[in-house]
């Protein structure tokens, strides 16, 4: 709790950090509040997130606004961040995004590199797989390893999307892309070298990743992980009113991704379909905003590797990760991809609110409240899995019990969120959430810690 108060004064002060060493080239209009030619600033990268844990390294982000009177929407931003966490993840990163340098249309590349030594891994389908919180906890009896539900997954990711008018408000989006996972069981030993107390360091034990493999539910080449390109294509239709924090409108996607597989993974060929819908409605001004958002992701035709199911498209990128279903970006209070499966939905609630606005200088803050649920669960499932692998008892289709009977139960998260904002572009999101069933996390209480809002 110390770790997460601090890190939320200290979130709070990058804030007031960017604001003292942004700088402006050109004038701005104070009376309207608009900024104009470039702002920028180097700052640490702090965050906290309740499955990643503490993270700290820098980032920049600079945008330029040009005579301002697109504002908020920028011209051009650039983003670099390098930054690592207290539970071995990392974070490398370099994007840019533009609507102005190919006239009429939106650019946007994303160059990132992921390594996860610790990456949460709870087996097939949700609930049809069994969480036992004992396993990864020293001071239970029944404990086996923290890295139990854990396996080694590096990403590298590079994408390149553009976004053009049909007709105003319908788009049509296009990208080429390519995704490699590394993929393998815990490295224990790396891990316990960077570990003095003798008592903190992790077993060598078999994980529920290492049994999933021996089963054959992941098969040898998956085991691996492997190298993905990729195109995706589809429409949007986007009403907002601006593009940062909307007060009202819609913005909804459809499109399909193709991904290929080389090399060892040449028979993981796959078509994917993803729709998302966000709904903004101002039920007060910009004061009080009703949010939600619905969307799913379905393994059309192929075959496609378990670890290319804990990761959510998009048509262009806006977040460091977009993880499978649960955790900070997807559902919160729920354990990061514990609703794992070809063809997932998910739903986000939320209503935000201002409740206190503040002029600083020529830069405007507000500080909001905001409560929200999520839900996610498996629309198309493996089609068979092991219940609990650690003991041995498979699933299969022609099978019942009551953890399969809740094969497509909905998994589901809600809490509050605060929310202190500058000028609408940086906003400081600091989230509680708690899950509704302890088969999805047994903590009551579950922060996160991140910039802007989750959708």
């Amino acid at each position: 709790m110390k770790k997460i108060i601090l890190t939320t004064f200290t979130s709070v002060s990058l804030i007031l950090t960017l604001y003292l060493s942004s700088c402006t080239l050109h004038a701005q209009d104070t009376t309207r509040h608009i900024r104009q030619g470039w702002t920028f600033g180097v700052l640490p990268s702090v965050a906290y997130d309740a499955d990643l844990g503490l993270q700290y390294g820098a980032l920049t982000n600079i945008y330029y606004f040009g005579d301002g009177s697109t504002y908020p929407e920028y011209l051009h931003s650039f983003y670099a961040e390098a930054a690592y966490t207290t539970k071995n993840f990392g974070i490398f990163r370099t994007s840019y995004d533009s609507k102005h340098l190919i006239p009429n249309h939106r650019l946007s590349v994303d160059i990132t590199y992921l390594p996860d030594q610790m990456c949460d891994f709870y087996g097939f389908n949700g609930y049809q797989s069994e969480y036992n919180a004992a396993y990864a906890n020293q001071d239970d009896p029944a404990y086996i390893s923290r890295a139990y539900y854990k396996y080694r997954r590096d990403l590298f990711r590079f994408s390149a999307d553009i976004q053009g008018t049909i007709h105003k408000p319908l788009y049509w989006n296009a990208g080429i892309g390519l995704l490699y996972f590394g993929v393998g069981s815990v490295d224990v030993d790396r891990l316990n070298s960077y570990t003095k107390k003798e008592e903190n360091k992790l077993p060598d034990t078999v994980s529920l990743f290492d049994y999933y493999v021996r089963d054959g539910y992941i098969s040898p080449a998956e085991s691996n992980g492997g190298f993905h390109p990729y195109l995706h294509g589809g429409v949007t239709y986007d009403t907002r009113d601006r593009q940062q924090n909307p007060t009202r409108g819609i913005h909804t996607d459809a499109f399909l991704s193709y991904y290929a597989g080389l090399g060892n993974m040449s028979d993981y060929n796959n078509l994917k379909f993803n729709f998302n819908w966000r709904h903004y409605i101002s039920l007060y001004s910009d004061r009080l905003i009703f949010a939600y958002r619905v969307g799913t992701q379905l393994t059309l035709a192929g075959a496609s590797p378990f670890y290319l199911n804990t990761y959510l498209n998009q048509l262009y990128m806006q977040r460091v990760i977009y993880e499978g279903l649960g955790g900070a970006n997807s559902v919160r209070g729920i354990l990061r991809n514990r609703i794992l499966a070809p063809g997932v939905a998910f739903a986000n609630v939320e209503l935000r609110t201002r409740v206190a606005s503040l002029k600083v200088g020529k830069n405007m803050f507000y500080l909001g409240l905001v409560p929200f649920l999520d839900a996610g669960m498996v629309v198309q499932p493996y089609r068979s899995v092991s219940h609990n692998p650690h003991i041995g008892a498979p699933i299969t289709d022609d099978q019942t019990n009551i953890d399969y009977q809740r094969l497509y139960d909905p998994h589901l998260g809600g809490g509050c969120g605060l929310k202190v904002a500058m000028n609408d572009n940086f906003v400081l999101s600091v989230d509680w959430a708690t899950a509704f069933d302890q088969q999805d996390n047994s903590k009551f209480s579950n922060f996160y810690i991140k910039m802007g809002y989750m959708f």
